[in-house]
This record gives C-alpha cells, sequence and structure tokens, in this order.
C-alpha cells in the first residue's frame, strides 16, 4: 500500500481562498465600493443596488465572514464599515501572490 500525502493549508492561503471567495460576486464588490466612500452605512447599500434586503443582508455575511467588512448593531440597525486592517493585510498578501517571478518559465516551457 502506497502513502497519501495530505496538504496543510496555511493560515495566510486560507484567508486568501475565503477573500477570493467573499470577492467572487459583483454584488459584494459593489457593496465594498459603497461602503469604501463612507464611513459607516446603516441600512443604505438596498436603496443604492437592485437587490432585496435578504440578498444585501446575506452579501454582507459573506463580507463579514471574509473579514472584510465590520458590522455593528445600533439599535434596530447593524452599521457596516470597510475593516481597514484586514483590507492592508489581504493587499499586502495579494499582491505578493499575483506577482510574476522574472524567471517562472524555462526555455522550453509553455
Amino acid at each position: 500500500m502506497g502513502t497519501t500525502k495530505s496538504h496543510v493549508f496555511t493560515e495566510r492561503q486560507n484567508q486568501l481562498a475565503k477573500v477570493a471567495k467573499a470577492l467572487g460576486h459583483p454584488a459584494r464588490i459593489a457593496i465594498l465600493d459603497i461602503l469604501k466612500q463612507r464611513d459607516c452605512i446603516c441600512g443604505d447599500i438596498v436603496e443604492e443596488l437592485d437587490l432585496s434586503q435578504s440578498t444585501i443582508s446575506q452579501h454582507l455575511k459573506e463580507l463579514k465572514v471574509a473579514g472584510l467588512i465590520r458590522g455593528e448593531i445600533d439599535g434596530p440597525k447593524t452599521c457596516y464599515c470597510i475593516n481597514t486592517a484586514a483590507f492592508g493585510l489581504v493587499s499586502t498578501d495579494l499582491q505578493q501572490l499575483l506577482t510574476v517571478p522574472t524567471s517562472s518559465c524555462g526555455p522550453n516551457c509553455c
């Protein structure tokens, strides 16, 4: 019997995958664009996008799980804002991941 190899992903790899999943829907990108223009939003997102409240709530949940936004309860509403610390880390990690090495292929590659 052969041995099976299991790969354990790093915390950075897991976090980047979570962020990539969260960024994989245009509504979430639109929500982030709206949140970047303001300090904090409490319910105005539904008025700006042609989506139902429940759909917006689901997208906000995904962005929050990925750590890209923060939400604070303010009475009956939840106010959302960009998690600037997380954005900085994700930006750095994505930039490192997407930087093309200068010698990625040899002369007989591709």
